[in-house]
């Protein structure tokens, strides 16, 4: 018998390399615990670190210690870790044969990585399952019968959901969404409807508030798909309305003062590829009719000449307007707003999908922090608890693209290594004075994002800080003003977010 020791290599052991106490860290202590005859290491830190901790863990054990480096975008993406775990699982297995006996480490790494060790060990492999603390040392960890049996049923209605998914012609795992960060129910079935859309070539209307990723779902709706052509992206409203025209649809020589030679338009570019018409409601309404026959017809006529060119291409269109509200204010043809709304895919602002600010604020840390390595004097930056607790209270009216700003900004601000609540306060931007939100809060619709506790916290933050507003931040004043029995609520609720007013 193979006794295989698996685990991911935790901070908790690279800060016990550095200070270079032997036996320390929850790896080292299972060493020392048992002893494996392989140990297989699992790491998403630097390869100088890697090879360091392996190196400052080999002389602690007899056992073979084997290292893979895996690239992850985030230490808690699900499906990353579980398709890296598997990997590594199969080669030893093939290694060992039946002869392996697998162990799974449950301590190092993060919760993700643990909750992945479970549920390998319930559904696929006969594994034992370790965990370590400095109090209980090293000891095994045994599964309920009861969660495995709450488990167990989720797990093979997923099974069941992917096979369906299959059936339909749509990947279980979706390779080119994978830049859209999310773990929220919303976003995922909205992607879910975008695969089914990308295995057909019909017209696509995206409607979403500027900054939820339009372009994006495009882009990813054009990859999954099997066109071979380009994938060109136009501005509506970016163009003069007097060279839309010929931008879009191209034109012949000599057909107009200054059209020295014979010009593609963007549809025609497009032929077999994906064409891409971001802010479609900035559409001048002559331009309406003549791609409305594009639309209709599937060809193009240049100006100037004297015969159409078929054209094979998905129509992809963007707004961040209700177009059928611009279809009844007249702004926008009715006839073409039905051809364009084949498939209409809404795109939620981020305030409706508030369990996505914390993975997304880590991704554009990891971003940032990269792209600024080489930046002379610049320190690696993390946030700090509160911080991220204001993250979560902000509308986000400019949406994902206001928070990677907003990112960037207190990176710029913050001269130590840990972004502070102050810091992310200060790089907001105010919002609108005649801000309000889309829905009343009373009318909220139940289930998908509906989360009471998260409104309760906004309806509670909006009318404190108006009371501190009124009491020139003055908290016994405030607390009357709020009908507080006692203005301990008050102050604790500050302390909890990290505000900072004067109390009498």
């Amino acid at each position: 018998m193979v006794e295989i020791l698996i685990s991911w290599i935790g901070s908790t052991d690279l800060e016990s390399m550095r200070k270079g106490t032997k036996g320390d860290g929850p790896i080292a202590q299972a060493c020392i615990n048992k002893d494996y005859s392989d140990i297989v290491l699992l790491s998403s830190h630097s390869a100088q670190d890697n090879q360091s901790f392996l190196s400052w863990l080999k002389p602690q054990t007899k056992a073979t210690g084997r290292l893979h480096e895996m690239e992850l975008t985030s230490p808690t993406n699900y499906a990353e870790i579980y398709n890296a775990a598997s990997v590594v699982i199969e080669s030893s297995i093939e290694k060992f044969g039946n002869d392996a006996q697998l162990t799974f480490f449950l301590s190092p790494g993060t919760s993700a990585m643990a909750a992945v060790w479970v549920l390998l060990s319930a559904t696929k492999y006969n594994a034992t399952l370790i965990e370590s603390s400095v109090k209980h040392g090293v000891k095994e960890v045994d599964i309920p019968f009861a969660i495995s049996a709450d488990f167990l049923p989720e797990y093979y209605k997923q099974t069941e959901n992917n096979l369906k998914r299959l059936a339909a012609g749509i990947p279980i795992e979706a390779p080119y969404f994978k830049d859209i960060i999310h773990r929220s129910r919303i976003m995922q079935e909205t992607i879910h409807r975008a695969q089914r859309v990308a295995i057909h070539s019909l017209p696509v209307l995206i409607e979403g508030e500027s900054g939820t990723g339009k372009e994006l779902f495009a882009r990813a709706i054009h990859k999954t798909s099997a066109r071979e052509g380009k994938f060109i992206a136009i501005n509506c409203g970016a163009i003069p309305e007097e060279l839309i025209e010929s931008e879009l649809f191209g034109h012949e020589k000599g057909s107009f003062t200054g059209a020295t030679g014979r010009k593609i338009g963007h549809f025609e570019a497009a032929h077999r590829g994906t064409i891409f018409l971001d802010e479609i409601g900035e559409l001048p309404k002559n331009m309406q009719v003549k791609l409305l026959r594009t639309v209709q017809e599937l060809e193009v006529k240049p100006i100037g000449a004297t015969e159409s060119k078929a054209v094979d291409l998905c129509i992809i269109a963007a707004t961040n307007r209700t177009l059928i509200d611009e279809v009844g204010d007249g702004l926008f043809r009715e006839d073409l707003f039905y051809r364009l709304a084949v498939i209409v895919l809404k795109l939620p602002p981020l305030r409706k999908r508030a369990e996505d600010i914390s993975l997304l604020t880590e991704h554009f840390l990891q971003q940032i922090n990269k792209d600024c390595k080489d930046v002379p004097g610049y320190e690696k930056k993390t946030i700090a608890a509160e911080a991220e607790n204001v993250l979560r209270n902000h509308p986000w009216p400019g949406n994902v693209r206001e928070l990677q700003n907003t990112l960037t900004r207190a990176m710029v601000w913050t001269t130590g290594n840990i972004i502070s609540g102050d810091v992310i306060r200060e790089s907001l931007l105010p919002l609108p004075a005649n801000a309000q939100k889309n829905e009343d809060i009373m009318e909220k619709l139940l289930g998908n994002d509906f989360e009471i506790n998260l409104l309760i916290e906004e309806f509670k933050a909006h009318h404190y800080k108006r009371a501190l507003d009124k009491a020139n931040n003055k908290v016994t004043v405030a607390a009357k003003l709020l009908g507080l029995n006692h203005y301990q609520t008050l102050s604790k609720w500050i302390k909890q977010n990290n505000w900072k007013p004067s109390v009498e």
